[in-house]
């Protein structure tokens, strides 16, 4: 997208794993933004501290479409770049509900109340799940969708009703699908986090199945950087996969990381494999090296150790975060 001036930017999920870093880096950059969020369990203030005072904050569901109306209201962005979603495919599995609700219904909330502001772009952030398993070869961008779970189901409608809106209302939509991210701040209860945090503690590390399945990994900085370039260049009514073209199967991930902790292999523990576990994900990024010019910089080596780094010097928020994760499964199991 090309604006003359700096455009305005309102980030749902700003205080996300991937959002955040997003926000740090557009306020790097010099954009103004404002970020909505809901703070639920995987939304966190703390990763937006350091830019905390300048940057506006509102605190709110994307499901509550009137307040989103005031919020729009007030701050009159040009520019949306939709993270807020439920994530995490376990939790889909236990209760689809609020994924539905969220990914789907606030969606809709933001699409309906960005027609009637008239902003100039609205970047929906998807996920490569939606494409299902591949066992091999890549999928691009006119794939089609063939998502597996009840959360990338969600991803997938959220995808399409907003190519449904380009189409239907001419809203100006673009359409983002990256791959697995790791980095620091994430969430301590996906695969990377799990690892280390149960590494550090001697702990036994649960891989389900054989660990044979493989991701694709993608260091969070370089995705962040890879939408501030789409927003910057990218096109109206465009598909962009964001990868990295690093792909290690589940069990490597976990030896490579007690390898650099130090940590035996006998704490790996295999368990009984996820429900509609997809074998392998993997996507072309010829597109955006040649359109947009950018490409991952960041290798698996030297992401990892980073990664490792910033757990290791950060455990009391992992703990924090991880009593909060204690108290919600212990709801759900009783």
């Amino acid at each position: 997208m090309r604006n003359k001036g700096i455009p305005k930017i309102l980030v749902t999920g700003g205080a996300g794993f991937i959002g955040s870093e997003l926000v740090r880096q557009a306020v790097r950059r010099g954009y103004e933004v404002s970020i909505i969020d809901k703070i639920t369990y995987a939304g966190d203030l703390k990763r937006i501290g350091e830019i905390r005072e300048r940057i506006k904050f509102y605190k709110a569901d994307i499901c509550r479409k009137k307040l989103i109306d005031e919020i729009f209201s007030v701050e009159k962005p040009d520019v949306l770049i939709h993270f807020a979603a439920e994530t995490h495919v376990d939790r889909s599995i236990l209760d689809s509900q609020v994924f539905i609700k969220t990914n789907i219904e606030g969606t809709y909330n933001l699409l309906e109340t960005s027609r009637k502001y008239g902003i100039s772009c609205f970047i929906n952030i998807i996920t490569d799940e939606v494409y299902g398993e591949i066992r091999e070869g890549q999928f691009t961008e006119s794939s089609p969708l063939n998502p597996n779970s009840p959360y990338s189901v969600s991803k997938a409608s959220q995808d399409m009703l907003g190519r449904a809106y380009l189409r239907t209302y001419g809203l100006p939509i673009i359409t983002l699908r990256p791959s697995n991210n790791y980095g620091p701040w994430q969430y301590p209860e996906k695969l990377i986090p799990v690892i280390i945090f149960k590494a550090l503690n001697d702990q036994p590390i649960p891989v389900y199945g054989d660990g044979s399945n493989v991701r694709e990994w993608l260091y969070v900085a370089d995705c962040a950087e890879a939408v501030l370039q789409i927003l910057e260049k990218g096109k109206v009514g465009e598909i962009y996969n964001i990868g990295s073209g690093i792909e290690r199967k589940n069990i490597e991930v976990v030896k490579d990381i007690l390898s650099l902790l130090g940590k035996p292999e006998s704490l790996i523990q295999f368990v009984k494999d996820r429900p509609g576990h997809d074998y392998r994900y993997s996507i072309s990024t010829k597109k955006i090296e040649a359109d947009i010019g950018w490409k991952a910089k960041t290798q698996f080596e030297e992401g990892i150790e980073r990664t490792i780094k910033w757990y290791v010097a950060n455990i009391d928020w992992v703990n924090t975060k991880l009593r909060e994760l204690k108290k919600y499964w212990s709801r759900i199991y009783g």
